[in-house]
């Protein structure tokens, strides 16, 4: 797969097992509405305690990466005490390049959530996003609270991450439920112990009001965005916070905030169970499948007999590291987010079913964001930390997760069961969640473009109909197609519908739908 295309599935790859979100309802900070020369709602004020924030000038330089400069923005630690202690979040940005007038900045948010932003920025939407779109906007990013450059959460060690990854996620008896639950205890554990003063401050609300203050900073009006993923949700709660401010909002794979955890994760587990049965119907169809000829439920069988084989057996990888069924899993999982990479799953599995776990490893070592010297990027990290801030953990206790395995294996035979015991993992979060799942409505924002592909795997399409119901302003756009998030995918009709809204400002009809 070409190295851009892998960062910009793998930015948003962790939308997966106890994906969860927050709310919080907004706009306490508004004033009375003004209006502009056309008619809309002028943007409010910046509330007293926070103008120095507001008003503070960034200070580019050079980042070390051609055509990218790079700030830092100020932001409280805690809004709620605007006078107390700072900290200080990643910005970066590459100039529009022109011909064109210049409309202002375009903020773009690749998901998780803990997804860097500014590694996405220079990576892939810097210099990947369509040329008319980067001719006139800024392309600006700024790692959320908690995330990778900008105060980032820290939770294990390289070797205890190791460790961690590799613990059988399907126990089958009380010593190895006994097992998963101190390792989610001992993950727990090790954030409060090295992330203590960022931990109860990283809620996609206070990344939204970050996201406020550098819109200002950067001299914009309203906000311009695009959102991927968790990036949807992030996008969604700024307008309920902010509705006044928002300009051209894109939420691609969109997030419903008005599920509770444990839905959020059987649907997203149905979402897999959709994404590998197009693999699976792609693969029979090959007469190499790995998985067989015969049918695409004669596949998931084939599928579930291996997970069973390396759990009992795990493989040898040509490291110190086995091929177990966790990590086995995660390989089969991260290849779900984009169709470019059922080749690669294919050659992985048929070499793991002739004894060799090398390739399922390396999938999975880049859906963790595992560098080949051991260590790992903090997107696990930041993921709990929000996940378990944003929504009520899924269960009690371990009691709950068993009762629900039946569900989640009807909603996925092949994953139900190890996504079902994933969903445990807010339970011993040491800080407590902050959100309440609720419908976001965003009364008196601009026209929002809501995004869902058919066959998401992370993001199930309901999701996308259900946010753009709830949002006053929303219109939904629909991609016909497998992967996840569709901007940029190879489709004309979304990419042109997109690129129309964000440089015109006229959305596509809502109900539209692209193949």
């Amino acid at each position: 797969m070409d190295s851009r295309r892998l960062l910009r599935t793998t930015a948003v790859a962790l939308a997966s097992a106890g994906l969860i979100l927050s709310g919080c309802s907004g706009g306490s900070d508004a004033a009375a509405p003004r209006t502009t020369a056309q008619g809309q709602p002028a943007p409010s004020a910046a509330p007293e305690a926070l103008k120095e924030f507001y008003a503070q000038k960034p200070k580019w330089r050079d980042c070390g990466v051609e055509g990218f400069q790079c700030a830092t923005l100020r932001v409280p630690l805690d809004y709620a005490k605007p006078d107390g202690e700072e900290i200080e979040l990643a910005v970066s940005r590459a100039r529009a390049t022109g011909p064109g007038k210049r409309i202002g900045s375009l903020l773009v948010n690749p998901g998780g959530p803990g997804g860097s932003a500014v590694g996405y920025l220079q990576a892939y939407a810097g210099i990947g996003y369509p040329a008319p779109v980067r001719a006139r906007y800024d392309m600006v990013a700024v790692d959320p609270r908690g995330v990778a450059r900008s105060e980032p959460v820290e939770c294990l060690t390289g070797p205890q991450m190791d460790a961690y990854t590799q613990v059988d996620q399907t126990p089958d008896d009380a010593a190895e439920t006994d097992a998963l639950g101190a390792a989610f205890k001992d993950f727990a554990a090790g954030c409060a112990k090295r992330s203590e003063k960022i931990l109860p401050h990283v809620s996609t609300v206070e990344a939204a009001r970050d996201m406020d203050v550098l819109r200002a900073v950067l001299g914009d009006e309203r906000l311009t965005y695009v959102g991927a993923s968790y990036g949807t949700f992030l996008g969604a709660t700024y307008a309920e916070l902010f509705p006044d401010r928002v300009g051209r909002l894109v939420l691609d794979g969109a997030m419903d905030p008005s599920l509770p955890a444990i839905d959020l994760n059987r649907d997203q587990t149905a979402g897999f169970e959709t994404a590998f049965r197009a693999f699976a119907a792609d693969c029979v169809g090959k007469p190499d499948c790995p998985l067989g000829t015969e049918s695409v439920p004669a596949a998931g069988e084939a599928l579930k007999r291996f997970f069973r084989e390396v759990d009992a057996e795990p493989l040898p990888t040509g490291e110190s590291r086995k091929l177990g069924e966790s990590l086995a899993t995660t390989g089969v999982i991260a290849a779900m987010y984009d169709e470019g990479a059922w080749p690669q799953l294919r050659e992985a599995l048929a070499r793991a079913m002739d004894g060799e776990g090398a390739g399922l490893l390396a999938l999975a070592d880049s859906y963790y964001e595992r560098e080949p010297d051991g260590e790992y990027a903090n997107l696990m990290a930041a993921n709990a930390a929000v996940n378990c801030l944003d929504l009520p953990a899924a269960y009690r206790g371990p009691a709950d997760a068993a009762k629900a395995v039946p569900s989640f294996e009807k909603a996925s035979p092949v994953f139900g069961r190890g996504l079902a015991w994933a969903a445990l993992n807010c339970t011993y979060w040491p800080s407590p969640a902050t959100g309440r799942p609720h419908r976001i409505t965003a009364q008196g924002a601009a026209p929002i473009l809501v995004v869902g592909t058919t066959r998401d795997p992370a993001t199930p399409y309901k999701w996308a109909e259900s946010l753009a119901a709830q949002l006053s302003s929303g219109t939904l756009l629909t991609y016909e197609g497998d992967g996840h998030t569709a901007y940029g995918r190879g489709s004309d009709c979304v990419d042109t519908a997109i690129n129309t809204y964000l440089l015109e400002g006229t959305p596509p009809r809502d109900g539209k739908r692209c193949s």
